[in-house]
Parts: C-alpha cells; structure tokens; sequence
C-alpha cells in the first residue's frame, strides 16, 4: 500500500525548494565557515596541503602540485608515506581497543574488528602474501563479496607496496580474466562463496572459470566464508586463507614506504570502446583526498559508527568504506546482504541497532524504499542518524525529500554528491554544515575545484541552461592515467575541451548539467543519458523527476528513441507503487506531470508500465535495452543484468502482446 503520510508530506514539502542544515548539526560540524571556499581559492594549489596533514608522513613533499607534464599531474611530490600505516598503525595508541570494521552477514552473524584486532590480522596476512610470492609493485587482484577479508587484503596489499585491483563479485568469469590479463596480476583473493537471499552461492566455480582464461600463471588464496554449506576443493596454485594466516600467527610486518605518486590500486570501469579502463589512483594524493572529504563533506569524527551501504567492488567502497574512514579512524559498517532480506526494514534494522550515525546510500535504494513504504523505517528508532548522503546518480526531488523526512526525520542534512570512479572522490555537493540544500541539485563544486558547466565551445552557460560538466584545474585525488595507456588517457577525458597550444587542460567527464544564479549544478546525466527532441537537449534525470513527482509512480526511466519529426521522442518507463493501478488515468498524469515540470517539449511518446526496470548487477538502469525496445532494434548483450527476464517482458508490453 502507499505511505498514508505521503499526501501531507508532499503538501507542506512540495514548494519548498530549498532546505538549510539544522542548527543542532552546524553546532557540532567538521566545517562551518563559510570563508573556506575563498580559502581554498586564494591559496590554490597550497590549499590542499589541509587534506595532506590529516595524515602521518614519513617524509614532507617537497611541491604540493607539478604540473611541467599536463595533464599528467603529480601531487605532493617528494612525499613518502604508507596507506596501511595511516588506517591502522596511527591509531593503535589511541583507539587500539575502538572498533575499525564492524560486520553483518546476511544470515545475522557479526564479527567485529577494532583497530589492534585489524592490524593483526593485515600483517599476519601481509606476510602470508609475502609467503606465496608478493613483491612490491605485483598487482593482486580481488574477485571478493562484502566480507571483512576483502579491507583486510587491501590494507595488506598496501602494506606491502603490492598494488591491489578489486573486482566487483558480482561480475562474471569473462569479467575477471580480462581484468588479470590487462593488469598481468599473477596473484587473486577470492572466496568459495557468499550468501544473497537466503543462498548460499557458489563464488569459486566462477572464479575459476575465469582463471581458466587468464593467460598467464596465477597463484590464489581462497577465503572459506561458506563452511558447511559449500564443500570446495583446492586446485593446485591454490591456497586456504586461514590457513594461510595462521602460519602467519603474531607476524608483524614493516609498512614498505612508498612514494606519494607509486600506485596505490587499479579500478577498472566501463569505457566507450567496450574495453575496460584500468584507472590508476595513487597513494599521497588519493588517501589526502578521500580522508579530507570524509571529514569536510561526510562529517566523519573518530567516534562515529558510519555506514556507507555501498560495495567495495567499486570506487564509492574503496574511498568511502575503507581508505577514508579508517584513515580518520572511525568505526566503518559493512554488510554482506541485500536491503530487502529477510524483510525490507533490515538497514533500518542495522542502523537502530548499532546506532549508525551517517547512511551514505544509492538514490537506486531510496526508490525502491520509497516504493515498500515509510512503514518500514517506522518500525526502528533512527534518533541516531546525525547526516544522510546519496552517491551513484542524481537523486530526484521526490526521493530527496522522502528520504529527508522519512529517514532523518527533518533533523539531518543530506549530501547529494557527484563524482567519478576517475575522480577518487566527491567532486560537487554542498558542505553539511554551511551550504543550503536544493533538492535534486548536487550543490557548488567543493572548495578548490573548479568545475563549470559549459556548452560545445567550452563558454560557461547561462544560469538554468543545460550544458556539460569540466573541471578546470586538477585536484589530488584525480586518476593519474589509465595502465599502460596514456593515449586514451588523453583522448578520453582530455582532448574534449582542452587548448594544449594554450597550455589550457580541462577534465571533461562526459556529463551533462546545469547550473543555477548561486552556482549549484544540477547533474543531468552522462552525456548519452541526453534525449535531443527537435533540437532541444533534455535531460533523461530531469525529466524521470518530473515523472517519479507524480503520486503513485515509484520509479521512471526515460530514454530517446527514434522519430521520423523529432529526431528522437522521449519513451519513459514506469514503476507504480503498491495500490497504485496502470491505465488512462494514470498515464495521462504522467503526461501532465512532464508537461508541467519541463513542457510539451519534453512529453512522452510513450509510457510503458513495468514491474520492473532492466538493471545491472551494481543497480544502474541498463538504458541502452530500453533504447533498443524503444526502436524495435535487435536486442545488445543482457549478460550483465540480474534481472534479465524483464526484457522480454517489456518487449511484449510494447508489442501490445
């Protein structure tokens, strides 16, 4: 059934367009001045040396910024440090005895980990590494679920200098192999398996199957996660973890000090060609990077329980679970399962029970929150909660106001952050303690990035234009190239808006936005999430809020399809919530609702009602399907969905089966 507040809630909050953080958060907040964004711009690049000193160097840098081989940017050059050695070892006199990782498993069990408890168990598994052959500078792969072994293998990787490269589990076996090949790792963690909805998977049959075409020879270490509910074997190169760790029992390893521009791990993300992109992120800059946004923007202090309800699979994980949480030294949630299992309270069950102080989470799940109903986070006490946050993609109005009233009950500031797995961390949100909040709009670039939106020619647009996404000086936590390939490097985020003849480098990360009179930017997705109806850029985000405004729709997606007029025409796809019924007359509300918010220009060709959207296994809506049942085109690969029934299911829709 829909959420019987719901009415009163979209009456009083429905105008309101603009939110400022509560005077109880700003009393306590990390940042509170607003003369930091001049700060910042003043004394740029040395601004940044804030975000070095939040951590311990065993050697100063000699230069914040060298920029003698743009856009190849070196950050506190001359620096040396250990990644491992600032999460764990610092806080060992302080907070020893704190927790660093607290676990849930699906089924319920916990295990908890303090900051002495994780420093053992990654040197004992810093040394196992070592045992089996781990140089400096090897790359290790990790093909792990969320369980507390995976941060224990990336600290050890740091520890040891060795270069860690995460692959999501939920990726498949080809996946894997063209991940090790690219890399030449020689070395994987992975599990037997984890559990997902009550199952116990099978995780090791697909790694090896990946192995399988890996062509070179590999070495791997096995975590048993699954005990009696999966019987597995060792092949011959394979190792028990526990074994592994116990044969290690007491080692104490020396962190390997490394230079504030050797790498610290690979990350590979989707690129246009087809071919994935191994993204390089350093240790110096990076680790400054995510622990002062974690402060700035997360609010994190050493005493909070937060919880960013990501996967370490990917960036917002590795930035936002790991490195920059326990570089601050504070207690960081992790949870193995699913948001709906056993019922769909289980996080509001996690955070009312370990009194969760900042939920940081995908406007994906805040949908599908909204659509079960407030009845749910009705059941926990939520008191705890002191900031909320949203990453992945634009979070619409509706959502953002839900999620404000239902989930911080009107007392916590949300942060609605954009960035990239390229940029290493937020890049464009509002500051808790000191920026006003507009729903749906990311907010102002953060102190010391200049980012603008602008149009083909690269001019800065007018305010409430639609235009794209730079960012025009670089900042410590940036990619510093893709592996082996400077060429595409260059040609991907570079060649776009950059005069190398002018010695004028901007980042061009392929979004579209825009921008109001105070300068917040309004992301409007990636640049082929852009519908051009008659000549008229329209914004797949913009106009799904529009939809998703309308009472009783739970979720939207709208891609462009073909038209003989228009060029394209806006096709949108429609989840309804519970109670809620297909038909005229809700269709013909959608229509309003879109030709109210945006106008007639932006009006649906069609609306086509689904219980389901066709998503990948990370939770993004796979657009390009809906574009190709939109045209009646030959259907692309579905092997990366988790829902790949859907599609037929659509396609019958539309034929009018």
């Amino acid at each position: 059934m829909s959420d019987p507040d719901e009415p009163q809630l979209e009456a009083r909050l429905v105008e309101q367009e603009a939110f400022e953080p509560p005077e109880s958060f700003v009393e306590q907040a990390n940042l509170t001045d607003p003369g930091i964004y001049d700060e910042f711009e003043e004394n740029w690049p040395e601004c940044w040396e804030a975000a070095a000193e939040l951590l311990e160097w065993e050697s100063d840098w000699d230069e914040v910024l060298v920029d003698d081989d743009e856009p190849f940017y070196e950050w506190f050059v001359g620096g040396e440090l250990n990644a491992s050695y600032n999460c764990l070892d610092r806080h060992l006199d302080d907070r020893g005895d704190e927790l660093a990782i607290l676990w849930e498993g699906e089924p319920g069990e916990t295990r908890e980990f303090t900051y002495a408890d994780l420093h053992r168990e990654v040197n004992e598994f810093a040394a196992a590494l070592r045992e089996i052959g781990v140089e400096e500078d090897d790359v290790v792969t990790m093909y792990m679920p969320m369980i507390p072994e995976l941060p224990v293998a990336m600290l050890a990787c740091a520890r040891i200098g060795a270069p860690h490269s995460v692959v999501f589990a939920g990726f498949s076996a080809d996946a894997l192999a063209t991940r090790m090949n690219s890399s030449d790792s020689e070395y994987l963690v992975t599990c037997d398996g984890y559990y997902r909805r009550g199952d116990a998977l099978d995780h090791l049959s697909k790694a090896n199957d990946g192995l399988g075409g890996v062509d070179h020879d590999t070495t791997t270490v096995v975590v048993d996660r699954l005990g009696d509910d999966l019987d597995h074997d060792l092949a011959d190169g394979q190792h028990d973890y526990h074994e592994l760790v116990e044969a290690q029992e007491g080692a104490e390893v020396e962190p390997v000090t490394r230079d504030a521009e050797d790498m610290l791990f690979l990350m590979y993300t989707s690129g246009t060609t087809g071919q994935p992109k191994g993204v390089k992120h350093t240790t110096g800059g990076y680790l400054s990077y995510v622990s002062w946004t974690s402060q700035a923007v997360l609010d994190v202090k050493p005493d909070d329980t937060y919880w960013c309800a990501a996967d370490i699979g990917w960036i917002t994980g590795h930035s936002y679970i790991v490195y920059g949480p326990l570089a601050l030294g504070t207690t960081s949630v992790m949870y193995e399962g699913t948001p709906d299992y056993p019922d769909k309270d289980r996080l509001w069950e996690i955070v009312d029970s370990y009194d969760v102080t900042q939920l940081y989470t995908a406007p994906t799940a805040i949908r599908a929150f909204m659509k079960w109903g407030a009845e749910y986070p009705g059941r926990h006490d939520l008191s705890s909660l002191r900031l909320l946050g949203t990453v992945g993609e634009p979070i619409n109005p509706r959502a953002w106001k839900w999620y404000y009233t239902h989930i911080g009950g009107e007392e916590c500031p949300i942060v609605d952050t954009w960035w990239q797995t390229e940029t290493g961390g937020m890049m464009i949100t509002t500051l808790p303690g000191i920026g006003t909040m507009k729903p749906g709009s990311a907010g102002p670039p953060l102190p010391g990035i200049d980012a603008r939106v602008v149009d083909a020619e690269g001019e800065e647009v007018a305010a409430g234009e639609a235009g794209y996404v730079t960012v025009n000086r670089p900042w410590p936590g940036m990619l510093r190239t893709l592996y082996r390939n400077d060429e595409r490097f260059i040609s991907e985020y570079w060649e776009a808006y950059s005069d190398p003849e002018a010695d004028e480098w901007v980042y061009f990360p392929e979004d579209g936005a825009k921008i109001d009179g105070d300068g917040y930017i309004t992301i409007l997705g990636r640049v082929d999430d852009v519908i051009n109806v008659s000549g008229h850029r329209l914004g797949t985000m913009e106009i799904e809020s529009a939809i998703v405004g309308v009472e009783g729709v739970a979720e939207a997606a709208a891609v462009g399809g073909d038209h003989d007029i228009k060029g394209e025409a806006v096709y949108a796809y429609v989840i309804l919530e519970e109670g809620y019924e297909e038909g005229e007359e809700m269709h013909e509300r959608i229509i309003e609702g879109v030709e109210d918010a945006i106008g007639p220009i932006a009006r649906p060709e069609e609306v086509i009602f689904t219980p389901e959207l066709p998503k990948t296994r990370s939770g993004k809506i796979m657009r390009r399907l809906l574009v190709d049942i939109a045209n009646d085109d030959e259907l692309g690969n579905t092997s990366t969905l988790r829902n790949p029934e859907v599609v037929e299911d659509i396609q019958r829709k539309v034929a009018g089966d």
